[in-house]
């Protein structure tokens, strides 16, 4: 019998500590993040991963079990040879979830969940029990399986990436001379989003490399909010607090949205209401509704 998998009800800032460093990961499990990965991947070199992992698994089983569900681990590309190694270690701990990197369409969190279920039985956890956010856009031909992922397992959020992008397909930089990410970067961004949707999934926001930018992060934050981002990933906590803000729901937000679903709820007959000079229809009270939900779960 499997178990259901969810989200942290908030999970509006993921936070990268690298897990080869004990101080850095009590300094992110300690800080205001919703969600913080523990990353074997990027973060760590070759030669340091075995000490890595036994590195987080030990600040894990030192974690009381509501901390855990918010402490999750970066684990290697299955198209490497880590990934069996990475999970073995880590999941005895109970880590709340699993980010796995370079995500090449549904076929790879397929074989994920294969691993992570016999490893759940072998230590005792309820199978399916440990959820995963994919990240769907970092080699060049996961772009085109960013819609596949409808009903994977264990997904419970995906993400996208623009610098292993880059490097993917051999591109000098992925933005242009303003700045900003040029066209295919966008692309993913737009695909992530999609394919999030299609997959009834969160969609979340990648990094922000330049952390010290706080101003340029807030915008960013709030665009891509607008356009249906539920979150950002960050790599400095200086950034999580920004990403908070940005990502919840305001006052006035929220008592226009219950001011929406009231409406609808008091003429359940109408398709179309006419409010504050403007005619909403169900696609605004569905937009009501979902907004509602990232504040009262």
């Amino acid at each position: 019998m499997t178990t259901a998998v969810r989200l942290p009800a908030r999970h509006r800032s993921w936070l990268f500590a690298p897990g080869d460093s004990e101080k850095k990961m009590t300094k992110a499990a300690q800080g205001e993040a919703d969600i913080v990965i523990f990353d074997l991947e990027d973060a760590v070199s070759e030669g340091e991963r075995p000490a890595a992992r036994d590195l987080i698994r030990g600040f894990l089983e030192a974690q009381s079990e509501d901390q855990r569900g918010r402490l999750w681990v970066r684990v290697n590309p299955l198209d490497g040879s880590h990934t069996a190694d990475d999970l073995a270690a880590v999941l005895p701990a109970r880590p709340g979830g699993i980010m796995l990197p370079k995500s090449r369409g549904r076929h790879d969190v397929e074989e994920l969940d294969r691993l992570l279920t016999a490893l759940e039985l072998e230590s005792g956890l309820p199978a399916g029990s440990t959820p995963v956010i994919a990240l769907v856009t970092e080699v060049a031909a996961a772009m085109f399986t960013t819609g596949n992922y409808a009903g994977a397992p264990r997904l419970v959020a995906m993400t996208w990436g623009a610098e292993d992008l880059a490097d993917s397909i051999g591109a000098l930089s992925n933005r242009g001379s303003d700045g900003q990410y040029s066209f295919t970067y966008e692309l993913a961004r737009s695909l992530t989003l999609l394919g999030a949707a299609a997959a009834s999934v969160p969609a979340i926001e990648t990094i922000d490399g330049d952390f010290r930018n706080l101003e340029g992060l807030k915008a960013r934050a709030e665009q891509v909010r607008r356009d249906g981002y539920r979150g950002m990933l960050a790599i400095h906590p200086a950034q999580v607090p920004v990403i908070n803000a940005a990502f919840t729901p305001s006052e006035e937000e929220i008592a226009e949205a219950r001011e929406i679903v009231a409406l609808f709820e008091a003429n359940p007959d109408l398709g179309t209401i006419g409010h504050k000079g403007k005619m909403l229809d169900r696609p605004h009270l569905s937009r009501a509704r979902q907004l509602l939900a990232q504040v009262e779960a």
